[in-house]
């Protein structure tokens, strides 16, 4: 019996868009079927480029393809239009992260896939990096205790080419935000993944050196853990070439575990390359300490013989087309991507209010950044 051929459609031709399409190319099950962009002739170019065809219409290119799955890489205000589109003419949706920046959108791209009775994704690709991994993997066999404290820190550089390569960049409209939401995600998400439901946020945002924009290129919050734990949040966007980003848990009896998940000057998609390879930097689980070493060494073998950019990105997607074929919910789902918003946006509340923001949080129609956000 022949293998299925999963046909996958890109909407959006951002440059993450590339990554995507590549990603596709490499899974031996999957076709690229289609490409849709609000601008046509950005869907020509894209489509000429990956041998597919362009459209106008998501709703009919899901129709004519049989697509099985449409890959949202819009600009982070605009993932909820192409996401309902796609729902609605029936095809599984995974949206680049954040789900979006505006918690209303999540909510209403949520209801969308559930009312159709499609799946929904969320891009968190670092979930596949054998380090990110191995501390998921101590937690859940107790290595460490409970969990009782967590750091992010992510201490980065974005330039003002970088603002200038798009013109949505560093706009609250276009953008929904600044570090917290372009940059950060990534971490958010394996924080919460590691330490589970959040009770309370108290958070300050900041624009420290990048007068240019409007946005946030820095931040720093205080978290309570609904199971009692408490965590720091530092990300920012100021540090010159960009230094690290690191996620550590430290356990109740003392151990901790650690992944430097970004290192280098920080990944720019379509722009530069990933500089070094994710490795596990804390390990001090008794009996264990001996093992960081080889990890770093397997893992940097690793890194030399594919292209990051791409690898992990194609293992999410198999992941969400095994859960096709098994009739189960992708590893990370639609909830899961909501978290994150919900976790910058009570850092922006907080900023905005001067007060700690319990959860869980609900859409609001006040700004909560900047009274020129839609």
């Amino acid at each position: 019996m022949a293998e299925r051929i999963y046909n996958i459609s890109i909407a959006g031709c951002s440059k993450v868009a590339h990554l995507h399409a590549k990603a596709i190319q490499n899974i031996p099950n999957a076709h690229l079927a289609g490409v849709w962009s609000r601008t046509a002739e950005t869907a020509e170019d894209f489509a000429l480029m990956y041998k597919t065809k362009a459209y106008s219409d998501i709703a009919g290119m899901v129709k004519e393809n049989n697509v099985d799955l449409v890959i949202v890489c819009t600009a982070h205000p605009f993932h909820k239009q192409p996401a309902i589109e796609a729902a609605k003419a029936g095809s599984d949706v995974l949206v680049e992260k954040p789900l979006a920046s505006d918690l209303q959108d999540c909510d209403d791209i949520i209801k969308i896939c559930k009312e159709n009775n499609v799946r929904l994704g969320v891009i968190s690709q670092r979930r596949w990096y054998d380090p990110v991994r191995r501390v998921k993997e101590a937690i859940e066999k107790g290595k460490i205790g409970k969990p009782v404290l967590a750091t992010v820190t992510m201490l980065g550089w974005r330039d003002k080419a970088y603002y200038d390569s798009d013109a949505w960049r560093g706009s609250w409209k276009t953008e929904g935000g600044g570090v917290l939401v372009n940059q950060a995600p990534h971490q958010l998400d394996i924080l919460l993944w590691f330490m589970g439901e959040v009770d309370e946020v108290y958070g300050i945002w900041k624009n420290l050196n990048h007068p240019y924009i409007e946005v946030d290129d820095t931040a720093v919050a205080i978290v309570k853990f609904k199971s009692g734990a408490i965590g720091n949040i530092l990300v920012s966007n100021s540090q010159k070439p960009g230094i690290y980003g690191k996620v550590q848990v430290h356990g109740e009896n003392g151990a901790s575990v650690g992944v430097q998940t970004d290192g280098g000057a920080m990944f720019i998609a379509g722009r530069t390359g990933v500089a070094e390879p994710p490795v596990n930097d804390l390990w001090t689980i008794p009996g264990e300490e001996h093992l960081l070493k080889e990890w770093i060494k397997q893992d940097t073998v690793t890194f030399n013989n594919c292209d990051p950019t791409v690898c992990y990105m194609q293992y999410q997607i198999q992941d969400f087309l095994n859960a096709i074929a098994s009739n189960t919910e992708p590893s990370v789902t639609g909830e899961a991507g909501r978290r994150t918003v919900e976790l910058f946006t009570a850092i922006y509340r907080s900023t905005r209010d001067n007060v700690p923001v319990k959860f869980p949080l609900c859409p609001e129609h006040q700004a909560p950044i900047n009274p020129n956000i839609l």
